[in-house]
Protein backbone atom coordinates (compact mmCIF):
# COMPACT_ATOMS: atom_id res chain seq x y z
CA UNK A 1 0.00 0.00 0.00
CA UNK A 2 2.91 2.69 0.75
CA UNK A 3 4.10 1.85 -2.76
CA UNK A 4 1.18 2.26 -4.28
CA UNK A 5 0.54 5.84 -2.84
CA UNK A 6 4.20 6.85 -3.53
CA UNK A 7 3.19 6.13 -7.59
CA UNK A 8 0.18 7.89 -6.83
CA UNK A 9 1.90 10.89 -5.79
CA UNK A 10 4.54 11.01 -8.37
CA UNK A 11 1.97 10.44 -11.05
CA UNK A 12 -0.34 13.41 -10.06
CA UNK A 13 2.31 15.94 -9.39
CA UNK A 14 4.02 14.93 -12.79
CA UNK A 15 0.75 13.49 -15.32
CA UNK A 16 3.13 14.19 -18.88
CA UNK A 17 6.19 12.33 -18.10
CA UNK A 18 6.43 9.31 -20.07
CA UNK A 19 9.01 7.58 -18.22
CA UNK A 20 7.69 7.57 -15.24
CA UNK A 21 4.55 6.04 -16.46
CA UNK A 22 6.32 3.59 -18.15
CA UNK A 23 8.13 2.84 -14.93
CA UNK A 24 4.87 2.36 -12.91
CA UNK A 25 3.28 0.03 -16.02
CA UNK A 26 6.22 -2.06 -15.15
CA UNK A 27 5.69 -2.22 -11.51
CA UNK A 28 1.35 -2.59 -11.64
CA UNK A 29 2.00 -5.25 -13.84
CA UNK A 30 4.62 -6.86 -11.90
CA UNK A 31 1.62 -8.53 -9.69
CA UNK A 32 -2.02 -8.79 -9.27
CA UNK A 33 -1.74 -6.99 -5.52
CA UNK A 34 -0.04 -4.07 -7.40
CA UNK A 35 -2.63 -3.09 -9.38
CA UNK A 36 -5.73 -3.44 -6.77
CA UNK A 37 -3.48 -1.31 -4.16
CA UNK A 38 -3.21 1.32 -6.59
CA UNK A 39 -7.09 0.74 -7.48
CA UNK A 40 -7.50 1.53 -3.73
CA UNK A 41 -5.44 4.69 -3.19
CA UNK A 42 -6.35 6.69 -6.27
CA UNK A 43 -9.93 5.84 -5.54
CA UNK A 44 -9.77 7.42 -2.45
CA UNK A 45 -8.51 10.33 -3.77
CA UNK A 46 -11.63 10.70 -6.57
CA UNK A 47 -12.81 13.91 -6.08
CA UNK A 48 -13.17 16.40 -9.34
CA UNK A 49 -11.95 19.39 -6.95
CA UNK A 50 -8.81 17.92 -5.73
CA UNK A 51 -7.87 16.59 -9.82
CA UNK A 52 -8.39 20.23 -11.03
CA UNK A 53 -5.60 21.68 -8.26
CA UNK A 54 -3.38 18.89 -8.34
CA UNK A 55 -3.24 19.55 -12.07
CA UNK A 56 -2.71 22.96 -11.32
CA UNK A 57 0.15 23.05 -8.52
CA UNK A 58 1.80 20.30 -10.42
CA UNK A 59 2.48 22.10 -13.26
CA UNK A 60 4.79 24.00 -11.17
CA UNK A 61 6.89 21.09 -10.16
CA UNK A 62 10.50 21.56 -11.06
CA UNK A 63 11.29 18.59 -13.21
CA UNK A 64 15.20 19.43 -13.87
CA UNK A 65 15.88 17.18 -10.55
CA UNK A 66 13.76 14.12 -11.77
CA UNK A 67 15.74 11.35 -13.54
CA UNK A 68 14.18 7.84 -14.46
CA UNK A 69 14.56 5.56 -11.55
CA UNK A 70 13.36 1.83 -11.76
CA UNK A 71 11.27 1.86 -8.05
CA UNK A 72 9.86 4.79 -6.27
CA UNK A 73 11.51 4.20 -3.14
CA UNK A 74 14.77 5.35 -5.00
CA UNK A 75 13.07 8.24 -6.40
CA UNK A 76 12.65 9.87 -3.19
CA UNK A 77 14.50 13.00 -4.22
CA UNK A 78 12.71 12.87 -7.53
CA UNK A 79 9.41 13.28 -5.77
CA UNK A 80 10.71 16.07 -3.08
CA UNK A 81 8.91 18.40 -5.15
CA UNK A 82 6.01 16.50 -6.02
CA UNK A 83 5.08 15.66 -2.57
CA UNK A 84 5.00 19.27 -1.71
CA UNK A 85 3.25 20.00 -4.50
CA UNK A 86 0.61 17.51 -3.24
CA UNK A 87 0.62 18.39 0.00
CA UNK A 88 -0.39 21.78 -1.04
CA UNK A 89 -3.03 19.98 -3.28
CA UNK A 90 -4.30 18.19 -0.25
CA UNK A 91 -4.48 21.53 2.02
CA UNK A 92 -6.41 23.29 -0.69
CA UNK A 93 -8.83 20.31 -1.39
CA UNK A 94 -9.68 20.13 2.34
CA UNK A 95 -10.66 23.68 2.17
CA UNK A 96 -12.92 23.26 -0.55
CA UNK A 97 -14.60 20.42 1.14
CA UNK A 98 -14.71 22.60 4.14
CA UNK A 99 -16.41 25.51 2.33
CA UNK A 100 -20.22 24.45 2.67
CA UNK A 101 -19.43 23.87 6.79
CA UNK A 102 -17.85 27.39 6.68
CA UNK A 103 -21.21 28.64 4.89
CA UNK A 104 -22.97 27.02 7.34
CA UNK A 105 -21.48 28.46 10.63
CA UNK A 106 -22.53 32.32 8.51
CA UNK A 107 -26.29 31.03 8.27
CA UNK A 108 -26.85 28.58 11.67
CA UNK A 109 -28.05 29.71 14.87
CA UNK A 110 -27.15 26.02 16.00
CA UNK A 111 -24.48 24.24 14.80
CA UNK A 112 -22.95 20.78 16.09
CA UNK A 113 -19.64 19.54 14.43
CA UNK A 114 -19.09 15.52 13.45
CA UNK A 115 -19.68 13.55 16.10
CA UNK A 116 -20.56 16.13 18.87
CA UNK A 117 -24.23 15.92 19.75
CA UNK A 118 -26.47 19.58 21.48
CA UNK A 119 -29.07 20.07 23.58
CA UNK A 120 -31.26 23.51 23.18
CA UNK A 121 -33.92 24.98 24.87
CA UNK A 122 -36.21 26.79 22.29
CA UNK A 123 -37.58 30.14 23.22
CA UNK A 124 -40.59 28.96 23.92
CA UNK A 125 -39.84 26.13 26.28
CA UNK A 126 -39.73 23.04 23.34
CA UNK A 127 -36.16 21.28 23.80
CA UNK A 128 -34.06 20.58 20.28
CA UNK A 129 -31.07 18.04 20.39
CA UNK A 130 -29.01 18.11 17.63
CA UNK A 131 -27.34 14.97 16.50
CA UNK A 132 -23.31 14.96 14.56
CA UNK A 133 -22.74 17.58 11.73
CA UNK A 134 -26.52 19.60 11.94
CA UNK A 135 -27.23 23.29 11.68
CA UNK A 136 -30.07 25.18 12.56
CA UNK A 137 -31.95 28.32 12.23
CA UNK A 138 -34.72 29.41 14.69
CA UNK A 139 -37.56 32.04 14.09
CA UNK A 140 -39.84 33.01 17.43
CA UNK A 141 -40.43 36.60 16.15
CA UNK A 142 -43.73 37.39 17.05
CA UNK A 143 -46.27 34.25 17.00
CA UNK A 144 -43.87 32.15 14.96
CA UNK A 145 -42.23 28.63 16.21
CA UNK A 146 -40.59 27.75 13.05
CA UNK A 147 -36.78 26.03 12.53
CA UNK A 148 -35.15 25.26 9.32
CA UNK A 149 -33.39 22.59 9.40
CA UNK A 150 -30.23 23.24 7.05
CA UNK A 151 -27.88 20.15 7.64
CA UNK A 152 -28.17 16.91 9.64
CA UNK A 153 -30.67 15.72 12.02
CA UNK A 154 -32.58 16.78 15.17
CA UNK A 155 -35.07 15.72 17.60
CA UNK A 156 -37.75 18.01 18.74
CA UNK A 157 -40.03 17.64 22.46
CA UNK A 158 -42.55 20.47 21.43
CA UNK A 159 -44.47 22.02 24.16
CA UNK A 160 -47.72 22.26 23.44
CA UNK A 161 -49.38 25.68 22.11
CA UNK A 162 -52.77 25.25 19.67
CA UNK A 163 -52.57 28.60 18.63
CA UNK A 164 -48.91 28.76 17.38
CA UNK A 165 -47.93 25.10 15.47
CA UNK A 166 -44.68 24.29 15.62
CA UNK A 167 -42.91 23.80 12.30
CA UNK A 168 -39.66 22.58 10.70
CA UNK A 169 -38.55 23.00 7.12
CA UNK A 170 -35.79 21.12 5.67
CA UNK A 171 -34.94 19.76 1.81
CA UNK A 172 -38.18 18.79 0.40
CA UNK A 173 -40.47 18.63 3.55
CA UNK A 174 -42.12 21.08 5.77
CA UNK A 175 -43.31 19.34 9.54
CA UNK A 176 -46.02 20.94 11.59
CA UNK A 177 -47.11 19.76 15.15
CA UNK A 178 -49.22 21.54 18.03
CA UNK A 179 -47.11 19.47 20.79
CA UNK A 180 -45.18 16.08 19.82
CA UNK A 181 -42.07 14.48 20.04
CA UNK A 182 -40.25 13.72 16.44
CA UNK A 183 -37.10 13.82 14.66
CA UNK A 184 -35.80 14.74 11.23
CA UNK A 185 -32.95 13.94 9.19
CA UNK A 186 -32.13 15.99 6.05
CA UNK A 187 -29.36 14.88 3.79
CA UNK A 188 -28.41 15.40 0.22
CA UNK A 189 -31.13 13.14 -1.83
CA UNK A 190 -34.16 12.72 0.78
CA UNK A 191 -35.97 14.40 4.33
CA UNK A 192 -37.09 11.26 6.73
CA UNK A 193 -39.43 12.43 9.51
CA UNK A 194 -39.76 9.70 12.57
CA UNK A 195 -42.64 9.93 14.87
CA UNK A 196 -42.19 9.19 18.41
CA UNK A 197 -45.10 10.63 20.25
CA UNK A 198 -47.97 12.98 19.17
CA UNK A 199 -49.36 13.52 15.37
CA UNK A 200 -47.49 15.72 13.26
CA UNK A 201 -48.72 17.03 9.05
CA UNK A 202 -45.83 16.84 6.50
CA UNK A 203 -45.85 18.59 3.46
CA UNK A 204 -43.85 18.55 0.77
CA UNK A 205 -42.72 21.57 -0.60
CA UNK A 206 -43.58 22.14 -3.80
CA UNK A 207 -46.50 23.73 -5.70
CA UNK A 208 -48.67 20.66 -5.09
CA UNK A 209 -47.83 20.13 -1.45
CA UNK A 210 -48.31 16.59 -0.94
CA UNK A 211 -49.33 16.02 2.24
CA UNK A 212 -49.63 13.06 4.94
CA UNK A 213 -50.35 12.79 8.08
CA UNK A 214 -48.44 10.40 10.91
CA UNK A 215 -49.17 8.21 14.36
CA UNK A 216 -46.66 7.58 16.68
CA UNK A 217 -44.70 5.07 15.33
CA UNK A 218 -44.30 5.82 11.69
CA UNK A 219 -42.04 7.59 9.39
CA UNK A 220 -42.13 9.16 5.69
CA UNK A 221 -39.70 9.92 3.56
CA UNK A 222 -39.60 13.02 1.36
CA UNK A 223 -37.91 13.37 -1.82
CA UNK A 224 -37.83 16.18 -4.64
CA UNK A 225 -40.21 13.64 -6.97
CA UNK A 226 -42.36 12.36 -3.81
CA UNK A 227 -43.79 11.34 -0.19
CA UNK A 228 -43.52 7.86 0.64
CA UNK A 229 -45.39 5.45 1.97
CA UNK A 230 -46.23 5.86 5.88
CA UNK A 231 -44.67 3.08 7.17
CA UNK A 232 -44.07 1.49 10.26
CA UNK A 233 -40.92 2.51 12.61
CA UNK A 234 -38.87 1.11 15.88
CA UNK A 235 -38.32 4.34 16.98
CA UNK A 236 -36.04 2.96 19.99
CA UNK A 237 -33.45 1.33 17.08
CA UNK A 238 -34.66 4.99 14.96
CA UNK A 239 -34.01 7.53 17.74
CA UNK A 240 -31.34 5.40 19.56
CA UNK A 241 -28.48 8.19 18.63
CA UNK A 242 -30.26 10.54 21.41
CA UNK A 243 -28.57 7.73 23.57
CA UNK A 244 -25.37 7.82 22.06
CA UNK A 245 -26.00 5.04 20.50
CA UNK A 246 -26.20 3.18 16.72
CA UNK A 247 -28.28 0.29 16.33
CA UNK A 248 -29.45 -1.69 13.46
CA UNK A 249 -30.99 -5.04 12.71
CA UNK A 250 -30.37 -7.04 9.25
CA UNK A 251 -29.31 -3.86 7.36
CA UNK A 252 -27.01 -3.52 4.15
CA UNK A 253 -23.20 -2.78 5.48
CA UNK A 254 -23.11 -0.06 2.70
CA UNK A 255 -26.37 1.13 4.28
CA UNK A 256 -24.63 1.45 7.88
CA UNK A 257 -21.20 2.60 6.47
CA UNK A 258 -22.66 5.46 5.24
CA UNK A 259 -24.70 6.44 8.54
CA UNK A 260 -20.89 5.59 10.45
CA UNK A 261 -19.91 8.52 8.23
CA UNK A 262 -21.77 10.82 9.54
CA UNK A 263 -20.37 10.64 12.52
CA UNK A 264 -16.79 9.50 11.61
CA UNK A 265 -16.06 12.57 9.78
CA UNK A 266 -13.36 11.18 7.15
CA UNK A 267 -14.10 9.12 3.83
CA UNK A 268 -14.99 6.06 4.04
CA UNK A 269 -14.29 3.73 0.90
CA UNK A 270 -15.20 0.37 0.04
CA UNK A 271 -13.46 -1.14 -2.96
CA UNK A 272 -15.45 -4.59 -3.07
CA UNK A 273 -18.71 -4.14 -4.24
CA UNK A 274 -19.81 -7.24 -2.94
CA UNK A 275 -19.08 -5.45 1.12
CA UNK A 276 -22.24 -2.99 0.90
CA UNK A 277 -24.58 -5.69 0.19
CA UNK A 278 -24.10 -7.80 3.16
CA UNK A 279 -26.50 -7.91 5.26
CA UNK A 280 -25.24 -6.84 9.35
CA UNK A 281 -26.67 -6.46 12.84
CA UNK A 282 -25.64 -4.23 15.87
CA UNK A 283 -26.32 -2.03 18.95
CA UNK A 284 -22.81 0.15 19.37
CA UNK A 285 -21.83 3.15 20.96
CA UNK A 286 -21.14 6.00 18.90
CA UNK A 287 -17.96 7.47 20.49
CA UNK A 288 -15.56 5.31 18.24
CA UNK A 289 -16.84 5.03 14.74
CA UNK A 290 -13.73 3.59 13.31
CA UNK A 291 -13.82 0.96 16.03
CA UNK A 292 -17.51 -0.04 14.71
CA UNK A 293 -15.98 -0.15 11.40
CA UNK A 294 -13.41 -2.37 12.10
CA UNK A 295 -15.30 -4.44 14.33
CA UNK A 296 -17.78 -4.97 11.35
CA UNK A 297 -14.84 -5.43 8.52
CA UNK A 298 -13.72 -8.55 10.51
CA UNK A 299 -17.92 -9.54 11.24
CA UNK A 300 -17.97 -9.71 7.23
CA UNK A 301 -14.49 -10.58 6.77
CA UNK A 302 -13.43 -7.32 4.63
CA UNK A 303 -9.87 -5.78 5.67
CA UNK A 304 -9.48 -2.02 6.27
CA UNK A 305 -6.86 0.37 5.85
CA UNK A 306 -6.73 3.39 7.07
CA UNK A 307 -4.95 6.10 5.03
CA UNK A 308 -3.14 9.49 6.09
CA UNK A 309 -5.96 11.69 6.65
CA UNK A 310 -7.84 8.87 8.06
CA UNK A 311 -9.33 7.80 4.90
CA UNK A 312 -10.56 4.28 5.94
CA UNK A 313 -10.29 1.66 2.89
CA UNK A 314 -12.56 -1.57 3.09
CA UNK A 315 -10.98 -4.32 0.68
Amino acid sequence: MDAALDWFLLLQATPQDAALRADFEAWRQADAMHAKAFAVVSGAWDVPEMDLVARDIASRVDRSRQAPVAAPRARSRRWVGAAMALAAVLLLAVGIQQYPTLMLQWQADYITATGARDVVTLPDGSVMTLNTGSAVTVDFEGRKRSVTLLRGEAYFDVVPDALRPFRVAAAFSEVEVKGTAFSVLRDSEEDTVVLERGHVDVTRLTERGDTASLEPGESITATATALSAVRKTDTATSLAWLQGRLVFQDQPFGTVLKQLGRYYGHSIVVTDGRLEGLRVNGNYRLDDPERIVRSLATATGAAVTRLPGGILILH
